[in-house]
């Protein structure tokens, strides 16, 4: 049976040997509420498709017009047979409700490193953060480097309102997907306000970040809030 989440993922849970994430364009603010709420009767409505999809999460973006989505699977095989079952009936329904919906692109990954900082010990988190990075071609050396550097940086200092960050390799080794936890939108915000051109500071182990060799995009940067889940009963 298929029941609605309570709170948001655990991406550090041991059996979770993938994790998607894909983005809808929806336009505006109505159609963004329009897509959850279709999604949330494609899904309720519907048996759980597959013991291997762990959860399935929606975000909405604080742009008004995005959506993102977070699943979790136990591996390719369990991705592929939900593929196979069902996954195009759902997104049939959803297209009716909403038409014109544009997806634009799902990224495969595997987790690979997690922090939680120590600031808001307790809190739950209200803002999620997606920084998409990507290669100038597959290297997955690369991308194990650059998030080590990264949490060198994190390690520097305290950084307010961060409660996780979540380093999500893509499988085919051309993307990091940096899945964060904050405490408040405006904790993540007054971060990107900070003097080291966005998180971090001026230090040299965060110019080390920004001077990485090899990014074709130093980071996109997301924010979202969770809008609905979904997790086998």
């Amino acid at each position: 049976m298929t029941q609605r989440a309570t709170t948001h993922p655990d991406p550090t849970r041991a059996d979770v040997g993938l994790a998607f994430f894909s983005t809808w364009d929806v336009g505006t603010p109505e159609r963004q509420e329009a897509t959850v709420d279709a999604i949330a009767e494609a899904w309720e409505s519907r048996p759980w498709p597959h013991e291997g999809l762990l959860s399935y999460h929606v975000y909405a973006g604080e742009d008004g017009a995005t959506l993102m989505h977070h699943s979790q699977w136990r591996d390719d095989d369990a991705y592929q047979a939900f593929f196979a079952q069902g996954r195009d009936a759902r997104n049939a329904d959803i297209d009716t409700a909403v038409p014109g919906i544009e997806r634009l692109g799902l990224t495969r990954t595997s987790l690979y490193r997690s922090v939680t900082p120590g600031s808001g010990i307790g809190a739950v988190p209200e803002a999620f953060v997606t920084v998409d990075v990507e290669f100038e071609g597959p290297d997955a050396d690369r991308q194990r480097s650059w998030v080590d550097t990264v949490l060198t940086a994190i390690g520097t200092g305290p950084v307010p309102g961060l409660l996780a960050a979540h380093f999500h390799l893509s499988t085919d080794g051309t993307r990091i997907v940096n899945y964060a936890e904050w405490e408040t939108a405006e904790h993540h915000a007054r971060a990107l306000e900070g003097p080291g051109q966005g998180i971090g500071t001026v230090s040299e182990a965060w110019r080390r970040v920004r001077e990485f060799p090899g990014t074709v995009e130093g980071g996109r940067v997301r924010r979202y809030r969770r809008a609905f889940g979904v997790v086998p009963e």
